[in-house]
């Protein structure tokens, strides 16, 4: 049984029809259907919780209920408390992000994403400062429910997946850098962007993401590292405003970058998946910085100042510039 709004609620219905499980999942009802769909399809049981009654902590506090009724027969894992959600990405995620980067000779600067649960942000920023203490972390957060800013539940918007209307007892928003705000409609526009000029398919919080990048590198400089995530594709979003023409407005972003092109960073090789999965990837991480910098060195520097990259998940490099 988990409170979901949607990407946890589908892995954990998948995983419980695999293990032979039955999954309960409570979710706000103004979730898209498409997500809805996902978990019925994996033979999942959803509980709407209208917004009369609770929303997103509604369906926390029917889950917890429904732990308490049945102890010894329900499994609730409690991802926006449970210690293991930020620490899987310190020892996957953030050693992964650093490998990668590690192969272009780069080290990273700033990382920015949204916060659902908190668990990504807060563990690659104790990844990444055990080895670049200066790394800038930033959380992001929709500009019409600046939640984290205010430290309560405030406004509403239509990027599904962060800011689930309460600030989540995993982040610590003192070890982080300062809050970047994102409009939904920009992101929005990002994330159509992305797909219709680059033929990447990603969700709403993806392009709040690249937009929070841009504003990280911005305020670092042109040529700083900074990295965010896509962490979610457009396929669950097809019946939401991402598939509808968004209104450019004031102050958007969006409108003026230029997409240029993908420049894929090779995944890591077995060798750098041992050393993630053993704890040796920092002293690989250096080695392979140096040996890149020095290759690179050899080379003839490139004149091109206007481009710049952000990083994705998916070991992209998504090179851009403003017009």
């Amino acid at each position: 049984v988990e409170a979901s709004s949607g990407n946890t609620g589908i892995s954990f219905s998948a995983v419980g029809r695999a293990l032979g499980h039955p999954v309960a999942i409570y979710m706000p009802d103004w979730m898209s259907s498409e997500r809805k769909s996902l978990i019925s399809s994996y033979g999942a049981q959803i509980i709407n919780v209208s917004a009369l009654q609770g929303g997103f902590i509604g369906s926390i506090k029917m889950s917890e209920e429904m732990a308490l009724k049945y102890p010894r027969k329900v499994f609730l894992p409690r991802q926006f408390c449970n210690a293991a959600n930020p620490e899987a990405h310190e020892l996957s995620t953030g050693p992964e992000i650093a490998l990668q980067l590690a192969s272009r000779g780069l080290v990273p600067e700033a990382f920015a994403a949204g916060v659902g649960t908190g668990g990504t942000v807060m563990g690659v920023s104790r990844c990444l400062k055990k080895l670049f203490p200066k790394v800038r972390v930033h959380p992001v957060e929709p500009a019409e429910s600046p939640t984290l800013s205010v430290g309560e539940h405030i406004g509403e918007h239509r990027i599904q997946g962060i800011s689930d209307e309460f600030v989540p007892p995993i982040m610590s928003l003192q070890e982080l850098a300062s809050v970047i705000p994102v409009p939904d409609g920009d992101a929005i526009r990002m994330a159509q962007k992305l797909t219709s000029e680059l033929g990447l398919g990603v969700g709403i919080s993806s392009g709040a993401n690249f937009l929070a990048a841009l504003e990280a590198q911005e305020r670092l400089g042109v040529d700083a590292v900074v990295v965010t995530i896509f962490c979610d594709d457009n396929k669950k979003y097809l019946s939401t405003d991402l598939a509808r023409k968004e209104p450019l407005r004031p102050g958007y972003r969006s409108h003026h970058v230029e997409l240029i092109a993908v420049d894929l960073i090779e995944p890591l090789d077995p060798e750098q998946w041992r050393a993630v999965q053993t704890g040796g990837w920092q002293d690989i991480c250096q080695e392979t910085v140096c040996k890149a910098r020095a290759k690179k060195a050899q080379r003839k520097p490139r004149k091109n100042k206007s481009e710049h990259s952000t990083p994705t998940q998916q070991g992209a490099d998504v090179v851009c510039e403003r017009r």
